[in-house]
């Protein structure tokens, strides 16, 4: 029985999926582990803290893949005026805010099938953010996106030049 027979099953990335990146796309990469056991599920770089605008390309990017998003759960604090709801492709995606972090966005398919990513902030320099989501993602990452972050130079503000 072929995968798209099955619905209730989850759907898996292949273990190469490989695009090249276009302007404005979610820059995004999940574990492709079939066994889910890392304390991450992936990582997500938007490019700024508008959310109307960095969220549909995350959705849009993990539907392609995943199967339907339901609900997204952030920090309030940590984006410009933060909607309850949001229409991507046709379908209402909740929003939920919850003072969990700023470094962790959760992601519902389903009534019960929750991912957690990794978030890097929009100002982290490429190298940091490559660097942190590639040790996000590893199957045997024990490692929580805070203390990630900091490890990779992600989390920590800017210096001053």
């Amino acid at each position: 029985m072929a995968d798209s027979d099955t619905p209730d099953l989850p759907r898996l990335l292949p273990d190469a999926v490989h695009r090249s990146v276009k302007p404005g796309t979610a820059l995004l990469r999940l574990e492709t582990t079939h066994t889910r056991e890392g304390i991450l599920d992936g990582a997500w770089w938007p490019r700024s803290q508008d959310i109307g605008a960095e969220l549909p390309s995350l959705i849009s990017a993990l539907t392609e893949h995943l199967g339907p998003v339901t609900r997204v759960g952030l920090d309030g604090s940590a984006w410009d005026e933060l909607p309850t709801r949001v229409m991507v492709d046709d379908r209402v995606v909740h929003i939920d805010s919850f003072p969990v972090g700023d470094d962790t966005v959760l992601i519902t398919r389903g009534d019960r099938d929750h991912f957690s990513l990794m978030l890097v902030p929009p100002d982290t320099s490429p190298d940091a953010a490559r660097a942190a989501m590639a040790r996000a993602v590893r199957a045997d990452n024990v490692t929580e996106a805070k203390q990630i972050l900091i490890d990779t130079g992600g989390g920590m503000p800017p210096t001053p030049a």
